[in-house]
Formats: C-alpha cells, structure tokens, sequence
C-alpha cells in the first residue's frame, strides 16, 4: 500500500506497510524563522506551535505509534526571560487545547524531563493530560520538556545506584533492558527514525541512549515551514536505507 501527497506536481510516495514504529523529531528554526521574516522569535515559537500540532495529528492519521519532540532542553534556560516565557505561555495553551479534544482525539501523550522546574500550574497541567490520555491506545506523543540525554542518563545511574544500595538491584546483572527501565521512556520502544529540521547537523542531547541505532535525516527546512510533505520526504528516505544493527 502507498500514500501520495500531492501539495505539489512531485509526489512522495511511501510504503504504509512498512511506516516506522517510532520517530523523533527536533524541533529546530524557530528564532531563525522569525529573524528572516523581521520577526520577533516569539512569533517564530507561535508559528513552530502550530507546525507541531499538524504534524502530530498527520503522524496519528497515517498510523504511527509514537512521535517524541524535543520542546524544551535543559539548555534553554540559557534564552532570554521573555522568549522562555512565551514558550511556556504557547505550551501551557496547547495543553489546554489538548485536554479538551483528548476524548475525541484519543491521541495518548506523555512529558520526558524534569518537570519540577515549571511553574506549578503548567506541572499540574502535564499531569492532568498524561492521567487523562493514560487509558487511550492511540499514537502516543512524548513532549520533551527540560529534557536533556545526558541528565537523563546521570538521574538513571543514580536512580539504579539507589536501588542497589537498598537491595533492589544487583550491580552485577545490570542488562541494557533493565537499565531502560530507570530513563524518562520507560516502556516506549526506541527511535526508528530521528528527524533533524534547519540545517543543523548535530543531535544537541537529544534521546542519547535511545537513539543509539536510529537513523537520522537532516532537512535544512526550518521546523516552522515543516510540513506533511516533508515528514513523507523524511518516511521515504529512511524506507530507502538497509537497517543492520552492526551486522552484515
């Protein structure tokens, strides 16, 4: 079976029984968006909002299990007082948005990161979406918010380190499995496919132990101008690559 999307004279084609479990996405361009338009970088992350909430609800219509998003690293606190706020601002209304339409939707969601350092009403927010998506069995989408790989990884070795020293946990028969028990995604099954916007050619902390055998594909598109068309492009690309995992 394919899918065609026909936005333009050129179709992308892709092999609907062969989709990806799981891809990942950094959302990356905003500022840069903006900057090229005269723009404030808020409206750049206003524009970038609306740009994830097409390609998470495209994602769940052409049958994806889950979609990851990098949000917000533990980077970002780096940026300007204002432009963190309006970030937080856009979150806090889409969650809104989110939680009113879940029933209709049925789209599951789920927050990778230390959500302690939000303010306590957006906390409460993420919160009240995850239990109330917690009984769909639809595309599950994980927002990554103060997320960060290797904080990730430090809060897991000291999480395990902490059920050693309580008997929980046996240092000597440590499996990579078991260890993947203790990150932010728990029970969510490793990228297929990570997917890089605006140029930039690096992986910026992102999902660092999970995406160890991912494949990745890079688009100088900024995320903003991210469309259906060019998560196909990002589909039929990776259906085109031979996936050996080490081996021959």
């Amino acid at each position: 079976m394919a899918f065609f999307h026909r936005r333009s004279k050129r179709e992308v084609q892709i092999d609907m029984a062969r989709l990806p479990r799981h891809i990942a996405i950094i959302m990356d361009g905003n500022g840069r968006w903006a900057k090229r338009r005269g723009l404030p970088r808020k409206a750049g992350h206003a524009v970038g909002a609306e740009t994830f909430r097409t390609v998470a609800t495209f994602a769940k219509e052409l049958g994806l299990d889950y979609l990851t998003v990098y949000a917000f690293s533990t980077e970002n606190w780096k940026r300007p007082e204002d432009e963190i706020s309006s970030i937080m601002a856009l979150l806090e209304k889409y969650l809104h948005e989110a939680i009113e339409t879940m029933a209709k939707d049925r789209v599951k969601m789920a927050f990778f990161g230390d959500l302690s350092l939000l303010d306590p009403k957006l906390q409460a927010l993420c919160h009240e979406t995850e239990r109330i998506s917690r009984t769909y069995d639809g595309c599950q989408v994980n927002i990554c918010l103060n997320y960060g790989g290797r904080d990730e990884l430090l809060r897991a070795a000291q999480a395990f380190a902490a059920d050693c020293v309580e008997g929980r946990a046996d240092p000597g028969h440590l499996t990579q499995a078991a260890f993947s028990n203790y990150l932010f995604s728990a029970g969510v099954p490793d990228p297929d496919l990570v997917i890089r916007p605006s140029g930039e050619v690096r992986i910026s902390n992102f999902l660092l132990w999970q995406s160890a055998y991912s494949e990745y594909y890079f688009t100088d598109v900024l995320w903003p101008d991210f469309s259906k068309k060019e998560l196909l492009r990002a589909i039929a690309d990776y259906q085109g690559r031979s996936r050996r995992y080490g081996g021959v």
